[in-house]
């Protein structure tokens, strides 16, 4: 019989806590239960009142893996949802997760956690612009972090302000707040940013999606602004061969990262970095730092930054 938890006076089921998800860390269901309750309020906090889409991954990374979007069969009454509308085939509901006991229930179906960049209040309409800078090997996040600081000096004379994360995968995420605007202007501004930062890094970046482009060089996806596309939210566990955590990063470190492996963390370090950094995501909460999208021309793009060298001691 799966053990049952209160938790803030509701009900959870929680099943396998003694599952080995990531075989490489030994990491257990119990421990990924326990890391969504330690985030939980920065956690929460970029989830509110986001209409939810589940990488579902029960037995593991390597285990099957399915993407959902809909309302899970079982889920508990009191989790909220939402009507979201679909251009194809109507409207349909989707989790919201706005509490503790709706984020442990969750975490107990092991999920990856994506949100669109508008809320349930207003679909279509982004308060969020993102840039998910995508490295081709050879090439790695310390490319990112390069095409990262020429794409924030260009936001930055729009007057945007822009956040970094990893992706918990293999590049970067850029997200910046700004005043609500329909996802099309928020497409049509990220394409151009990426158009822009190809002709000024020609050597660096792409702005298309073919593969055949991809290999040394980082490609910038502007289409997760997109109405209907969705991008792993800061904070989230993801399905990688280690529990790697979508991260939020300050600009120190993306100006000084010259090796992977400094971008590259784990669940059991978010603790710490909320201790010493405190919540880097919790700026874009605040409706004051939004700005709006440019209209007409915009200025001069900014020069390229120089490529840190490699790090000691790597390949």
């Amino acid at each position: 019989m799966s053990p049952i938890t209160d938790v803030e006076g509701r009900r959870v089921s929680l099943t396998n806590l003694d599952k080995v998800l990531y075989a490489e860390t030994a990491t257990t269901k119990g421990e990924v239960l326990h890391y969504c309750t330690t985030v939980a309020g920065p956690l929460l906090a970029q989830l509110r009142d986001r209409p939810l889409s589940f990488l579902r991954y029960p037995d593991g990374p390597a285990g099957q893996r399915f993407f959902t979007k809909n309302v899970p069969p079982g889920t508990p009454s009191w989790v909220k949802t939402c009507e979201v509308p679909h251009t194809t085939s109507g409207p349909a509901r989707q989790v919201l997760l706005q509490d503790l006991p709706s984020l442990v229930w969750a975490a107990n179906l092991v999920v990856e956690l994506h949100t669109p960049q508008w809320r349930c209040q207003d679909p279509g309409i982004a308060d969020r612009l993102v840039l998910d800078l995508d490295p081709g090997a050879p090439a790695t996040i310390v490319e990112c972090c390069t095409a990262a600081r020429w794409l924030h000096d260009r936001m930055a004379a729009d007057g945007l302000e822009v956040h970094a994360k990893t992706s918990g995968s293999k590049g970067l995420h850029l997200v910046v707040p700004i005043e609500p605007a329909p996802s099309e202007r928020a497409t049509a501004y990220a394409r151009t940013l990426a158009a822009e930062a190809a002709a000024a890094l020609p050597d660096l970046v792409v702005d298309k999606m073919t593969k055949a482009l991809r290999p040394g060089k980082v490609f910038l996806d502007f289409s997760q602004n997109a109405a209907a596309k969705t991008t792993a939210v800061a904070y989230t566990l993801r399905a990688r061969p280690t529990p790697t955590v979508s991260a939020p990063v300050t600009w120190d470190e993306v100006a000084g990262c010259t090796d992977p492996r400094q971008l590259a963390f784990l669940f059991d370090e978010i603790a710490p970095r909320l201790a010493d950094h405190g919540d880097l995501f919790a700026p874009l909460l605040d409706p004051g730092r939004a700005r709006p999208l440019p209209r007409g021309k915009t200025p001069r793009a900014p020069t390229a930054p120089d490529r840190p060298g490699p790090a000691r001691g790597s390949a």
